[in-house]
């Protein structure tokens, strides 16, 4: 959309004949919605039925409007008239802000990279705790290496000098935090949940009736997990080749976003259940188990394998199996 309104502003009178509405996403499916009081119950309803039943275009100023909503409800949790559009869908940048110490991690990973480039790959860019990262970064015995990798990537991309190097891995190192923040919000804490729930299976192992319901659990959240390393696994590869992403700063600039704002619909999904996963060792069984159910409930919709059917006049009419996953 050119020029796309920072407010959002909705013409069509059925969007203030019952009062002010809330558009955000409903708790069943996910669809977009827009939530009205009436009488002493709140109603909803899709925004794609809105369209149909009062002939929204998609090309007219409310049709434009709306699919800045449901893009919008992908960041924010709800949207009301008047209210700014996140930054995600204005500017493509982010409308949240990674802590210090994750800037941090992505340079010194840059860095790392910088100097594998130098030496051919005898240092390793796989080093993954942080802490180990930015002690390694800060060692005395690494600082001459640095500096000479710079010299080399500033004459490599005709850049003015060190300094130049400095500021272009500075400014890729700031979109990289976010990546940073994600990988200890999202990745490592799903971690932290998929170890829980296997130490939770030894102790039930001889348990048939919830012994099952655990087994699945455990499944889907390791496929939960294999998406979100396999995200950051790109990220990683893509980035690490340190002079061809300073090369093309764009398009890796959008490589970037493009992934981040994945994650973080993730995150935003997935936030409830680690935040009841985060103390859980002192709980009851009762307790425990209900979490239990409650992750299941939130894990099958969405990673749960379903089975497509293609029909007889398509070139295969075989089922194919694929995991489904649906915020």
């Amino acid at each position: 959309m050119e020029n796309p309104p920072e407010i959002c502003t909705l013409s069509h009178p059925v969007f203030t004949r019952f009062g002010l509405p809330v558009f955000q996403r409903a708790e069943t499916d996910g669809e977009a919605v827009m939530t009205v009081p009436l009488g002493e119950k709140n109603v909803s309803l899709p925004l794609r039925s809105l369209r149909r039943e009062f002939s929204i275009a998609p090309n007219t100023p409310d049709g434009r409007v709306l699919d800045l909503i449901v893009e919008a409800l992908d960041f924010v949790t709800q949207i009301r008239i008047g209210d700014p559009f996140p930054a995600e869908v204005l500017t493509g940048e982010a409308s949240w802000e990674p802590a210090a110490v994750h800037f941090q991690i992505a340079l010194a990973r840059l860095r790392l990279a910088l100097v594998s480039w130098l030496t051919r790959g005898a240092e390793t860019t796989k080093t993954v705790d942080p802490a180990a990262l930015l002690a390694m970064v800060e060692d005395p015995s690494f600082r001459p290496r640095i500096q000479e990798a710079f010299e080399r990537a500033a004459a490599e991309l005709d850049l003015a000098g060190v300094d130049a190097v400095v500021e272009a891995i500075e400014a890729l190192a700031q979109e990289l935090a976010y990546v940073e923040a994600l990988r200890a919000r999202l990745l490592a804490r799903s971690h932290d949940v998929l170890r829980k729930i296997s130490e939770i299976q030894s102790r039930w192992r001889g348990d048939t009736s919830h012994g099952e319901t655990i087994s699945q659990v455990q499944r889907l959240i390791l496929r939960a997990v294999r998406q979100f390393t396999s995200r950051f696994e790109e990220l990683d590869a893509q980035t690490g080749e340190v002079i061809a992403a300073l090369r093309n700063d764009e398009n890796q600039r959008s490589f970037i976003r493009a992934n981040r704002d994945w994650l973080y619909r993730c995150l935003r999904g997935w936030e409830p259940i680690l935040d009841a996963w985060t103390d859980t060792d002192e709980i009851t069984d009762r307790d425990q188990w209900g979490l239990i159910e409650r992750t299941y409930r939130f894990l099958a919709p969405r990673y749960m394998t379903v089975k497509e059917w293609t029909s007889e006049s398509q070139a295969s009419s075989r089922k194919k199996a694929r995991a489904q996953m649906v915020w």
